[in-house]
């Protein structure tokens, strides 16, 4: 029973798991924001450039 115990106590590979979900999960994230505030800045650079060829400019 207690040699069920230690090898439960030290096994370390759920923790793997967890760690590798938890950066995966940031990294996710982190593209999200960046994807995000590109796309709103492109749509920003295309309306300036629609406004411009409606006016003439």
């Amino acid at each position: 029973m207690t040699s069920i115990l230690k090898r439960f106590v030290s096994d370390e590979s759920g923790a793997t798991a967890i760690e590798y979900g938890l950066l995966a999960s940031l990294i996710a994230v982190a593209i999200i924001g960046a994807a995000t505030t590109l796309g709103s800045n492109i749509g920003t650079k295309f309306n300036n450039i629609a406004g411009n060829i409606a006016t003439g400019k």
